[in-house]
């Protein structure tokens, strides 16, 4: 393999969380702030967050508006991170808004803490719960926590939770 470092090599999307590990105010300072700095098109910076601690308005909100099978293991989460943007372009906008969100799990892994994203969401919802003022589009929530435990998981989330993690050769990554 490739040299690689080790924030990205050891990056890993579990759905076990710790299901009472907490998210300090430092460390979600940190991961906003790893967004923060993200590259962005005519420096733009278009994305915006709604973070929710366990248990609090926005976290139950942002629970609430995952499909039912996310909701099984994101709730042990110690925060749900809604990733939104604004602006005219959703493209150049969403594209930003991801590399915000790649940044915040780059952050994540360097403070031992571990993300998985739900693209799947209701987003209308989520604008009308949290009352999203117009123009604030969601696009994506981000489950952040410490690792839990994987036995605790229903049985087909066990199988891909320890299941071998795969990825595209390299090779195959290039158009020609």
């Amino acid at each position: 393999m490739a040299d690689l470092t080790a924030l990205l090599a050891f990056r890993w999307s579990p759905r076990a969380f710790h299901p009472t590990a907490e998210l300090t105010d430092d460390e979600a300072a940190s991961l906003l702030e790893a967004a923060r700095w993200a590259p962005s098109a005519g420096n733009l910076q278009p994305w915006r967050f709604a973070l929710g601690h366990r248990d609090d308005e926005t976290w139950k909100r942002i629970l609430v508006s995952l499909p039912a099978a996310d909701q099984r293991w994101a709730r042990h989460a110690a925060a749900l991170v809604l990733g939104a943007y604004t602006g005219d372009d959703p493209e150049r906008c969403g594209y930003d808004l991801g590399q915000a969100v790649a940044h915040l799990s780059v952050q994540a892994t360097a403070l031992g803490l571990y993300v998985r994203q739900i693209r799947d969401v209701d987003r209308a919802a989520l604008a009308v719960d949290l009352d999203l003022p117009p123009g604030i589009r969601p696009l994506v929530v981000t489950a952040v926590g410490r690792l839990g435990d994987p036995a605790t998981l229903p049985e087909e989330l066990l199988r891909r939770e320890t299941a071998l993690r795969h990825r595209h050769p390299r090779q195959a990554l290039l158009l020609s």
